[in-house]
């Protein structure tokens, strides 16, 4: 009986929108620096910390409705942060007073927001810049200028930390280890990993002379920067293994055999040997910036698919460009871009910056959601960290209550100990493939129970299903809440019922609701039926009710 009320009850017709990858990351750089992307409204009172948090979440809802599912959030930003830190101050951004701490954590509520819908956060660290004297000064006392002035080099009007200084790694290394013990982040992004713009000056003659130890200066810079990458990593997996290490190089990491990068490349200009780090395995993703169109991006994006040694590559994609004014890029161009990152085999796409998925501009944000983005999509499993599954969630159960669904499982295991969360399935068609990203209802739920409701009757579906999902995005097999039984009532698509002499055909809809009645199906069925999901019936002279089909249109 269960069976034949789900029938009716979660049928659903969809429009294919053609073949859609269900594991693809989908990034935006959310930028807190000066308040660019949020917040724009400062938190110096209840009301200013209840609109700062609502702008955000506003945010992340439109980013959720375009099936993003990986944010990441400038945490560190110019020797400051978004969170109370016991090593640097917080942010002007936040209340418009530097070191002034809010009246609650950002981080930690972005975390909590970003989980709920399903969507990962990735806690974005400016690495190597300080900021200009005016920042610097901003912070007083609580500047590392001031606490540790002998890892600081002063270049072109702004400070940075001295990657030739062991002590940089051990500085950074804090933050990090911080935020790692602190917060159920998902991954670390290392941003501006590099020396600064003209680096073959930067100021560091004195620390290669005390740590050079007779390497050539390019190389022992290539080295600071390979060191710092490899300490941050290692102290990260050691605390939580499970924690996505990614960085976010220069897009253009040397000349290639196909193209130039004429002059201006990661490895040669800011020293970052950023297919190094991928080859000795030192990070789980690289966002290279590439913000350049045709052959300045193309033949690089192609370098990067070929030297990714089993970790993800996402490039960045420069949709500023869309914005700027004058401007002659369109929405062609990352239209293009995307496409040739999906055609060459790369792992997603990141947009910098969100500013301008919210403001939809040039239609990006609506052309993601019709013809990229449509169904959902899940992070891909870190299977170099783990490969093994959790076990698939025992006993499902439902119950129906109303125009809703409640689900019920018990709770699944991991070899690793840690605790998984849970994907909800459902379909037409038994089984349910999960493979399908059309058929992912809910991303993430840490919870052994989930309640559906649907708005639309027409959105609902027939068989459901569960997995279990571990933090390295392994996925257990599906366990299904109901299966198909052969008494099933079938689905009538374009053969319109028989009525027999005397009898009367019942039209309702998905919740059971009748919507008219009628002796002439063939007549009146094609005028008055809309989309939708549709259940018919027969009620014969004697007043009894057969249920014969259900229909999707």
């Amino acid at each position: 009986m269960k069976i034949l009320i789900l029938s009716i009850l979660f049928a659903v017709g969809f429009i294919s929108a053609g073949a859609q990858p269900k594991t693809e990351i989908r990034a935006t750089w959310l930028t807190t620096l000066g308040g660019l992307d949020w917040p724009r409204k400062k938190a110096f009172s209840d009301a200013g910390t209840a609109a700062q948090k609502k702008e955000l979440t506003d945010q992340l809802d439109q980013l959720k409705a375009a099936h993003f599912n990986t944010v990441l959030f400038q945490t560190r930003l110019r020797g400051d942060v978004v969170y109370p830190s016991a090593i640097e101050p917080f942010s002007e951004c936040l209340t418009g007073h530097t070191g002034a701490a809010p009246h609650y954590d950002p981080l930690k509520f972005a975390i909590e927001e970003c989980h709920k819908r399903g969507m990962e956060l990735h806690a974005w660290i400016v690495c190597i810049p300080i900021g200009n004297k005016r920042q610097v000064g901003l912070h007083k006392s609580q500047s590392v200028v001031k606490k540790q002035p002998g890892l600081c080099k002063l270049f072109n009007g702004t400070w940075y930390l001295d990657p030739g200084n062991p002590g940089t790694a051990d500085y950074l290394s804090r933050i990090v280890k911080e935020i790692v013990t602190r917060y159920d982040i998902d991954g670390i992004h290392l941003d501006y990993i590099r020396y600064p713009e003209k680096g073959e000056r930067f100021p560091d003659r004195n620390t290669y002379r005390k740590y050079g130890h007779g390497q050539e200066l390019g190389q022992w810079r290539r080295n600071n920067l390979t060191q710092i990458v490899r300490r941050i990593y290692t102290d990260v997996k050691t605390l939580k293994p499970w924690i996505k290490v990614s960085s976010s190089p220069i897009g253009k990491y040397n000349d290639t055999n196909r193209y130039s990068s004429y002059g201006w490349n990661a490895y040669d200009m800011v020293y970052q040997d950023a297919q190094q780090w991928l080859e000795e395995g030192i990070l789980d993703a690289l966002f290279p910036m590439m913000y350049f169109r045709e052959n300045q991006f193309y033949p690089f994006a192609l370098d990067w698919q070929e030297n990714k040694h089993g970790r993800w590559i996402v490039p960045g994609l420069g949709i500023y460009f869309l914005h700027s004014d004058p401007t002659d890029w369109n929405l062609d161009e990352v239209v293009r871009q995307i496409h040739f990152t999906r055609t060459i085999g790369l792992d997603g796409q990141a947009y910098f910056r969100n500013r301008y998925l919210m403001e939809n501009t040039q239609g990006l944000t609506d052309e993601l959601k019709m013809n990229f983005y449509t169904y959902p999509a899940v992070v891909p499993p870190m299977t170099w960290a783990d490969s093994v599954a959790p076990t698939t969630p025992l006993h499902p159960a439902l119950k129906i209550q109303g125009d809703s669904i409640v689900f019920k499982w018990n709770p699944s295991t991991d070899n690793t100990g840690n605790r998984v969360y849970y994907r909800i399935y459902a379909s037409n068609t038994y089984p349910v493939d999960i493979r399908d990203p059309k058929n992912l209802i809910l991303m993430r739920t840490d919870e052994c129970r989930y309640t559906y409701v649907s708005e639309y009757p027409w959105l609902q579906r027939i068989y459901w299903a569960v997995t279990a999902v571990d933090r390295f995005g392994n996925e257990s097999a599906p366990s299904p809440f109901n299966r198909r039984e052969e008494n099933e009532p079938a689905i009538i698509d374009k053969q319109l019922p028989d009525i027999p002499e005397g009898h009367v055909l019942i039209v309702s809809d998905a919740t059971g609701r009748e919507v008219f009645r009628t002796a002439n199906p063939s007549d009146d069925l094609p005028d008055r039926l809309g989309s939708g999901f549709f259940r018919f019936s027969l009620l014969a002279p004697d007043g009894t009710t057969t249920l014969i089909g259900v229909s999707v249109r």
